[in-house]
């Protein structure tokens, strides 16, 4: 079987930096390749067109065509040239894309196309509570509406989105994987300060500006205990600020903000310690589709405090694997990591639970199992 996943970002040098998409489809190729089977990567919103191949996966760089008004459309049909170009050659036999901004709503190749839904921008701004850009909208629903087959990374995802479009498209979930191996905790980073550990974007709809009023709380108790922040700062849409982390300090209180530690946006590659040295790991977010990074701190066996929104039922087992809380309700939220940050004993059986969780259910090769099982029904 030959697979191409049509994607905006892939984390690679020669492809440019990515998020919770192209990680998922990183994990999810090498365990395709170690089954065995062919992968290619079709990377539009390129600098340049272009072909390379790296570790056995085939990688096609697309550069987007810039006419006013029309650029979208006519990169959509360069792509639909492409892909047929290269089922003809029998280089590839179906094609996933992603449901967001619905690049592929008039993309009609020669093979089966599916869709795998991370949250298209309609349902991010449902979440958000903000406005839907009406081409955004039309252009998702139509291509879920022309696309063979629909997996979704979670039941709640496929069930609103499915709701949001006015559609009744069956939906197979298939979770976000991880390799186990390559998220194994090392227990010689151990750190003898206690940390809390946020990693993601700093933006509004990942519960930031909550998180500073629930460390205010966990402070008061703890004056000891550290809040690290890592990733990229983000503008503030709602605000019109220019950076969520300036919305973020005068949240804290004078007391609270000398123990907060913002990084910024570290390596992928570094991020993994991050996580190892960490005491704990916290999730106040009101907008995901099945987070990558909640299953990278479960597999280094780091008890996780997140929001108990939606999709989060999917992943975490409340009070066995991890802490489910409504990150609005600041006092229940900042109670539970306090009890992790005081129950060493506890915290570590939650840990190790956790890593369990992801062995038996969140493996990149689980995934990919199920994922081939899914393109054979429209291959055959």
């Amino acid at each position: 079987m030959k697979i191409a996943y049509l994607t905006p970002e892939y984390p690679h040098s020669k492809t440019g930096k990515a998020g919770g998409i192209g990680t998922s489809i990183l994990n999810l190729s090498k365990a395709l390749l170690a089954k065995g089977l062919n992968v290619s990567i079709l990377v539009y919103g390129q600098d340049e067109d272009g072909y390379f191949e790296d570790g056995g996966i085939h990688f096609y760089k697309i550069k987007n065509i810039k006419v006013k008004g029309i650029s979208f459309f006519l990169t959509q049909k360069k792509v639909e040239r492409l892909i047929n170009k290269l089922h003809e050659e029998r280089k590839i036999d179906i094609v996933e894309a992603p449901d967001w901004t619905g690049f592929s709503a008039f993309i009609n190749p020669k093979c089966p196309l599916v869709i795998r839904l991370n949250g298209s921008d309609t349902y991010f701004c449902h979440l958000d509570k903000r406005k839907v850009k009406f081409k955004n909208k039309f252009l998702e629903k139509r291509a879920l509406k022309h696309a063979n087959g629909i997996i979704s990374v979670s039941a709640f995802t496929g069930a609103l989105t499915n709701r949001l479009f006015e559609l009744n498209r069956k939906f197979t979930v298939i979770p976000n994987g991880i390799d186990p191996n390559a998220f194994r905790p090392m227990h010689s980073h151990k750190n003898d300060k206690q940390t809390i550990l946020y990693f993601g974007t700093l933006i509004r709809k990942k519960g930031l500006l909550e998180l500073a009023s629930i460390f205010n709380l966990v402070h008061e108790k703890n004056k000891a205990v550290e809040l690290i922040l890592v990733g990229k700062d983000s503008p503030d849409i709602s605000s019109g600020s220019r950076s969520t982390w300036e919305l973020m300090q005068p949240l804290f209180s004078k007391s609270a903000l000398k123990k907060v530690n913002y990084t910024g946006a570290v390596p992928y590659a570094k991020m993994r310690e991050k996580i190892d040295t960490a005491t704990l790991c916290v999730f106040p977010t009101f907008a995901e589709a099945l987070p990558v990074s909640w299953l990278e701190a479960m597999a280094l066996e780091k008890p996780v405090v997140a929001s108990n929104v939606g999709w989060a039922s999917e992943i975490i087992q409340d009070g066995k694997d991890g802490f489910l809380v409504d990150p609005k309700d600041h006092k229940a939220y900042s109670d539970k990591i306090i009890k992790l940050l005081d129950d060493a004993v506890f915290a570590q059986e939650m840990a190790m639970a956790a890593r369990i969780k992801i062995e038996n259910n969140f493996t990149s090769e689980i995934v990919a199992e199920k994922s081939v099982l899914f393109y054979k029904k429209y291959l055959n």
